[in-house]
């Protein structure tokens, strides 16, 4: 059985559910790849170009029906703070390139033991979690698995411009 076609959550019809696919944050970024769904179906993911795939997204097969995606419950790191503390806080995760998934009360980003250091240094409280992680697709829409996409022209000896990562 071959999966060809993402369908975004939300867009499908839930009565062609044949089962699911539970995947972690980094099994839910691919184009191609034989995958198993949790009722022990085989089947090809073979998308035209490289997806995010979210919670909820449906994976639509040859015969019609549709694997939805679960997002495998992983190691993340929740993050509180203030208002002001909180948008202080998703900058400077935001100026490396996390993956963070946002709330209106929260953040939450994998597991990482020096970005939790410099969370609380910067004021924040941080609990340790296995949750689900859906993060945002960034500016760029996920194309780079880290977040920017780089210029495609040779730099000269003489040529030191800078660019900028889309921060404004």
């Amino acid at each position: 059985m071959r999966a060809a076609h993402r369908l975004p959550a939300g867009s499908w019809d839930k009565g062609l559910e044949r089962g699911t696919a539970t995947l972690d944050w980094d099994e839910r970024h691919r184009r191609r790849r034989s995958l198993t769904s949790d009722q022990g179906e085989a089947f090809l993911l073979d998308l035209a170009e490289a997806a995010r795939l979210g919670e909820g997204d449906g994976l639509a097969l040859e015969d019609g029906s549709v694997i939805r995606v679960v997002a495998k419950p992983e190691p993340v790191l929740v993050i509180e703070a203030g208002t002001a503390g909180l948008a202080r806080l998703a900058y400077h995760l935001g100026n490396r390139h996390l993956a963070i998934q946002i709330f209106v009360d929260r953040l939450v980003i994998r597991n990482d033991s020096v970005i939790a250091d410099m969370v609380k240094g910067l004021g924040g409280i941080v609990t340790r979690r296995n949750l689900p992680f859906d993060a945002e697709n960034g500016a760029y829409g996920g194309h780079s698995a880290h977040g920017h996409d780089h210029h495609n022209h040779d730099h000269h000896r003489n040529d030191h411009h800078a660019h900028d990562h889309g921060n404004g």
